[in-house]
């Protein structure tokens, strides 16, 4: 053998399935994309104080809120 990798053989997608499997990662790709941003602000900011009393869903939701602010939306 040479060292080089066989050559794959693959099967297209019909139009439908491509459109899916973009939609699909494309979903996954912005749900990646917020927990990054949750934990970026972990990271610069901390966690909440346990004292505190505060939940990590109002943590969270006030961290989206401030990034929906600080974003422009496209329609």
């Amino acid at each position: 053998m040479s060292g080089c990798a066989p050559s794959l053989v693959l099967d297209t997608l019909d139009e439908h399935a491509a459109a899916s499997a973009r939609a699909y990662a494309a979903d996954q790709r912005a749900k990646v994309d917020v927990l990054a941003s949750v934990l970026e602000d972990i990271a610069e900011n901390g966690y909440p104080a346990a004292e505190t009393g505060v939940l990590w869903e109002d943590a969270r939701d006030a961290h989206l809120e401030r990034l929906a602010g600080e974003q422009p939306r496209v329609a």
